[in-house]
């Protein structure tokens, strides 16, 4: 879990000023992405319990505040603001958030944060990295599901992976996509995903002949044996194993033409009598490899991800941000708007109300957060924590993966899609559009 030190420097810098100028006002920020990813159409919301988590224990130790009293950036704040401030700060803010698993679109807030403008700020780096890369993970994961059309997905990718920390909440959110386990043991003991795992081309390689190799295998690991059968011909490897009696599990094929080589397995396979070993493919696969491999009728049973979803190497961020949509004033709440030309925000707290019709998922309406949403509306963000505090204990992670399940599923078949997705319609309130214009001084100028 990040510590409060995983912030800019500016956040803390703008607290010394708050602090100095005695400024603990309620201020409202929300978390959002401005654009989808080129090629993607939706988002699925993941992140949010180890978001909980850290604001949760969010605290500055004694050794975090020593060495920001060291920094010459620092050094025009008060004494007070390190004797006293930091080391009684903690999260006293509410948090408003869409749950784990629900699709999102541009421009709606994932998360909301209502807080004093000090604590607000300060933790705004870290949510940001936690909700977003999670998020982005999930999103990629959640394609290649539905690419493999009901085939098995392992998450691979924690040796590709921007660290062991990346590696592990990676896991989390492509099993929480649909992918059915991970290589990624930690994630497995922390998380309770299934794990799964073959061998290496080392093992084979450190063999005298590759069947000592999948004999000894065997071995130790009997019915539940993984064997890679690319390391130098596939199809003779396969050849091998039936000869030699052996009934592993499965087979994995990492290299070459995995349409054709499978099927040439399949038919050796079924030969001798393995029809239970199934087929699994791996090497540098992603949602497009799995998608032509499937409509290629190649018979393999399960796929084997790793860079393309661990990394989302086709889009590796969001444009994701989180603004200040309100302050409190002497008149209460006053909702604010960034104007800046390409970087507009929509001011106010706000609500996402989801419209469905006949199970399907219709559109999406972005109101303030006190009015009433559509009649056939569900809204979307729920209070996850109140003055610090969650109010709800985090759902098990299979309830999680299947809340995605039925949240992705209720979207239009053209919104799903692969390749040219349909845009899903996303729109602003009557109310939210008029404050909108109000607070940009754009009563008259249309549009």
């Amino acid at each position: 879990m990040p510590g409060a030190l995983s912030t800019d420097l500016y956040e803390l810098t703008m607290a010394a000023g708050y602090h100095a100028a005695g400024n603990d006002a309620q201020a409202s920020f929300e978390l959002f992405v401005r654009e989808l990813p080129t090629g993607r159409s939706f988002l699925v919301a993941a992140g949010l319990e180890q978001a909980v988590g850290y604001l949760e224990a969010w605290r500055f130790t004694l050794d975090d505040i020593s060495y920001l009293r060291s920094l010459p950036e620092l050094s025009g704040a008060s004494s007070d603001f390190f004797d006293t401030y930091l080391p009684g700060l903690q999260f006293t803010g509410d948090v408003w958030a869409v749950l784990e698993g629900v699709p999102v679109f541009a421009g709606e807030p994932i998360l909301r944060v209502t807080a004093p403008l000090a604590e607000a700020q300060l933790v705004e780096t870290a949510l940001l990295s936690i909700v977003l890369f999670q998020t982005l993970v999930a999103s990629k994961a959640v394609r290649v599901v539905e690419a493999a059309a009901g085939r098995s997905v392992v998450e691979f990718g924690g040796r590709r992976a921007h660290g062991p920390e990346a590696a592990l909440h990676a896991a989390r959110a492509a099993y929480l996509a649909g992918c059915q386990a991970t290589s990624n043991v930690e994630a497995g003991s922390r998380f309770g995903i299934p794990v799964s795992g073959t061998m290496a081309h080392s093992w084979v390689m450190a063999h005298m002949d590759e069947l000592t190799a999948f004999a000894r295998y065997t071995a130790v690991h009997g019915a539940r044996s993984i064997l890679l059968i690319d390391t130098y011909d596939t199809v003779a490897a396969a050849r091998l194993i039936v000869s030699a009696g052996l009934r592993p599990a499965a087979v994995r094929v990492d290299s070459g033409d995995l349409a054709g080589l499978s099927a040439a397995v399949r038919a050796v396979l079924d030969a001798g009598s393995l029809q239970e070993t199934k087929i699994l493919v791996s090497g540098d696969l992603d949602e497009h490899r799995v998608a032509a491999l499937v409509a290629s009728g190649a018979p393999i049973d399960g796929f084997g991800v790793g860079t393309a979803v661990t990394t989302s190497a086709d889009a590796p961020s969001l444009s994701g941000v989180y603004k200040l949509v309100a302050v409190e004033r002497e008149s209460g709440m006053v909702p604010l708007a960034k104007l800046s030309p390409g970087k507009r925000t929509v001011p106010g707290e706000k609500q996402v109300w989801r419209v469905a019709r006949s199970g399907e998922t219709q559109r999406d309406v972005v109101a303030t957060a006190d009015e009433l949403g559509p009649p056939d509306g569900v809204p979307l963000l729920r209070r996850l924590m109140r003055r610090g505090v969650p109010t709800e204990s985090a759902p098990a992670l299979d309830a999680i993966r299947d809340r995605c399940r039925t949240a992705v599923a209720a979207l239009p078949d053209g919104v799903r899609r692969l390749t040219d997705a349909e845009r899903f319609p996303v729109e602003l309130s009557p109310d939210l559009d008029r404050l909108s214009r109000r607070v940009g001084g754009r009563d008259d100028q249309g549009p």
